[in-house]
């Protein structure tokens, strides 16, 4: 029965009130509400359903953390976060939370986030009538002479109620007598005073001992009550009462004043003599404990001093009783009231609350964005509680004042990049308005997040890079280093290899990178001779999300080595040796051409120089050899006593660093005259036959490829039209090298001009038969007869 008048009184005393509907500033919205409970709620009671009042989707609450951030009684209440009810948390007293003030309010503060909201709930704790009143003694004690005269007053202990309002001490009741009657005097917030008024003498010959019975009733339904018996002696001496000198008493104190400071003398007189006469002060019965310690009075001068620290923030006036009594056998005793009103100064300072606070914010937020809530408070009143805020430092933050008393939001002002600064410490300053003001400072640190906004770097654009050929497979040939100015993941650069099946990126599949340093390897050896420059793509690419890439074309030079031994290409005998025969009349002058080692090497430079010498050969003084040509000539004319066959082994080498050398054997036969030119004469025949079918196939042979190079040609060129700019500037243009300089040496054999070339062969030369690419024909247009053959 009880639980259910319980229910019904506070489902008709609940309450809530949405105050403001919703105030946006700075991507914050705010609403206020207010509920009201009674005291002494079970734990767990139900206050109210935040989310439901204030319109909210209770499924979004734990995502959006629905908590309370700030309140005057946190550990009072609880949120359940999947439903948006509000719970009581433990036992709820008034008296104790509030003792006597009334209304007794206590103020929370509900956050939630994405987007952040700050409601503000107000619960009024409802007093019940859970006390009964109380004196402070079971017992009290007068001594009343008997010449007392109707009228006398005599101060009684009030009694004491913790509960509030009509809950608190409503009336006192004094038991049936002729002597005295009740009156009662209401002190405000100090409560009602009981006074005993003596309305008929006494006669102590008649009645020694008066016992009354003094009932403290409150106004509770049902009222509750307590009771004190008051034992009044009755006594035939001091029949002066003391009097005040002043009617009012009044006085204005700084807090803060120190103790010892003195706050007022009062004085007072009796006309008795003697003892009953000498008057001595106290306070009075109803001054509690509490003023008693910041109060004392001297009991013989009336002075009364500080003795503890006031504040004006705690109370802002007293109302003191004191008493003037005789030291008569029965003292007389008379009540005055001090009023003593406290005066506010400055001695607070500003504090500075971070309600809620992002430590980190993307580096892309946009100006305007929330970074915290700011709350500034001052115990102090009027102007010394009046409170500006500002930043110290000159950072891309402001402070906006919200509509909500002393609170203000964070944001950003401007655009923010990590690269450039990562990290603000804010300084916030709270200052007042008092003389003199009084700040104080609180310091919150912001980080910037980062974000991909940066793609990887190259250290250099384009890379060379020289290789010399014959490397060998796997090995590291070079590397190349991408940085990114982001921070983390975002700042993660991998490499990899653009491969596109063009005949521009043939090579790219004989590389390959390792995709954490950028270190390239080949997979096969190159050879100079094959191919001497080439180019790829790289691309570093970050880790971030959206990833960014660069890209930077790397071009690989091939270096010469001296990788190739020399060819003989005459004389070559049938079987493939470098072995060759020439016959040569006997008749002959000295400087006779008798023939020329004709030889190439593949290399270039200094690697495919080569040089003539004569290894061995049968009579020194008949034959010389040109180091440079090969050329075989006469020394000197034949003798009788000549041989007629003479061996000469003739040694062919390059120029390289460790060079390399081939031999040829030529065997020179002595004729008559007429021999050799019947021999000539079949050989030149044969030659010119042998020639004559190598030149016309070497002509078709050439045609075709001339057709071929000018097909090639136009297509690339329609190919290069075709591309766009950004896609042809991949890619450098093939760069005209060949490792070193060309070199080439002219020869003659019979009616044919040979020349001996690196590399690079003119165009419109022929191949001549039987010998290799390097070696080409030069046409001569004018047929020549050996002088010897004439002769």
């Amino acid at each position: 029965m009880e639980q259910r008048r319980f229910a019904q009184w506070l489902k008709a005393h609940a309450k809530f009130t949405l105050m403001a509907a919703l105030l946006v500033f700075g991507a914050v919205a705010r609403a206020q509400i207010q509920y009201s409970i009674s005291e002494e709620q079970r734990d767990g009671a139900a206050v109210g359903n935040i989310a439901k009042d204030l319109g909210i989707d209770h499924r979004t609450l734990k995502e959006r953390g629905f908590r309370i951030v700030s309140t005057s009684g946190q550990s009072m209440f609880t949120v359940n976060k999947n439903d948006g009810v509000l719970y009581v948390n433990g036992k709820i007293d008034r008296e104790e939370i509030c003792e006597r003030s009334t209304p007794c309010l206590i103020n929370l503060k509900i956050a939630l986030e994405n987007p952040l909201e700050i409601h503000y709930v107000t619960i009024e704790i409802v007093d019940i009538n859970d006390h009964a009143p109380s004196f402070p003694e079971n017992e009290m004690h007068l001594e009343i002479g008997e010449s007392a005269l109707p009228g006398a007053r005599f101060q009684l202990e009030a009694a004491r109620d913790s509960d509030s309002g009509s809950n608190s001490v409503h009336h006192y009741k004094l038991s049936h007598n002729d002597n005295f009657r009740l009156e009662v005097k209401d002190r405000g917030e100090d409560g009602k005073s009981p006074i005993l008024i003596l309305q008929k003498p006494l006669d102590r010959e008649i009645t020694r001992r008066i016992n009354l019975q003094l009932t403290a009733v409150d106004g509770g339904k049902p009222a509750k009550s307590g009771t004190m018996e008051i034992n009044i002696n009755v006594i035939d001496i001091n029949d002066n009462v003391p009097v005040f000198t002043k009617d009012v008493y009044s006085v204005m104190l700084s807090e803060n004043a120190p103790i010892g400071t003195t706050v007022i003398q009062v004085n007072a007189t009796d006309l008795d003599e003697g003892l009953n006469g000498e008057i001595v002060f106290s306070f009075g019965k109803s001054v509690n404990s509490k003023v008693r310690k910041l109060f004392d009075i001297n009991t013989l001068t009336g002075e009364i001093t500080v003795e503890g620290p006031l504040d004006y923030e705690d109370k802002d006036s007293y109302d003191i009783d004191i008493q003037a009594s005789d030291k008569g056998t029965v003292p007389h005793t008379t009540d005055k009231s001090i009023m003593i009103k406290i005066m506010d100064i400055n001695d607070n300072k500003p504090e500075i609350e971070v309600t809620s606070f992002s430590n980190a914010i993307p580096e892309d937020s946009r100006p305007g964005t929330t970074v915290a809530l700011i709350s500034v408070t001052d115990l102090d009143s009027g102007l010394n509680g009046k409170v500006s805020c500002s930043l110290e430092d000159d950072m891309p933050f402001k402070l906006l004042p919200s509509s909500q008393h002393s609170t203000y939001s964070l944001v950003s002002t401007s655009p923010l990049d990590r690269e450039t600064q990562f990290q603000y410490d804010i300084t916030i300053v709270a200052k007042d308005a008092g003389q003199p003001s009084l700040s104080s400072v609180k310091t919150i640190t912001v980080l910037i997040s980062d974000v991909n906004d940066n793609s990887p770097e190259f250290s250099f654009s384009p890379y060379a890079f020289y290789v010399i050929e014959n490397n060998v497979p796997g090995k590291l040939l070079f590397s190349i280093s991408a940085s990114d100015k982001d921070s983390n993941e975002n700042a993660v650069v991998s490499y990899h290899i653009w491969r596109e099946n063009t005949e521009e990126n043939k090579y790219t599949s004989f590389i390959n990178i390792n995709s954490e340093n950028g270190e390239i390897y080949a997979l096969k050896s190159f050879d100079f001779e094959t191919v001497k420059t080439f180019q790829f793509q790289v691309i570093a690419t970050d880790s971030g999300s959206p990833s960014l890439s660069s890209n930077v074309t790397v071009n690989v030079f091939i270096l010469d080595q001296n990788d190739n031994v020399p060819v003989i290409l005459y004389p070559v005998s049938a079987n493939g040796s470098a072995e060759g025969v020439e016959e040569i009349p006997r008749n002959v002058n000295a400087g006779h051409l008798v023939t020329k080692v004709r030889a190439y090497d593949a290399d270039i430079g200094y690697n495919g120089w080569l040089l003539f010498s004569l290894q061995e050969v049968s009579d020194h003084s008949l034959f010389s050899l040109d180091r440079y040509t090969g050329q075989i000539r006469t020394l000197r004319s034949f003798t009788e006593t000549d041989e007629a066959q003479h061996k000469l082994l003739i040694l062919v080498k390059d120029n390289g660093n460790v060079s390399l050398s081939a031999t040829a054997t030529v065997i020179v036969k002595v004729v008559e005259p007429k021999e050799a030119f019947a021999a000539s004469d079949v050989k030149n025949t044969v030659k010119d036959e042998e020639e004559n079918d190598v030149t016309f196939y070497l002509i078709i042979t050439l045609g075709s490829v001339s057709v071929l190079f000018v097909i090639s040609i136009i297509v690339l060129i329609v190919m290069q039209c075709s591309k766009s700019t950004d896609y042809s500037s991949k890619y450098l243009q093939d760069a005209n090298y060949d490792g070193t300089l060309c070199h080439s040496i002219q020869y003659r054999s019979g009616d044919k001009r040979y020349m001996l070339v690196g590399p690079r062969m003119s165009i419109g030369s022929t191949i001549a038969a039987g010998s290799n690419r390097n070696t080409l024909v030069i046409p001569d247009r004018r047929r020549r007869d050996s002088g010897e053959v004439s002769k």
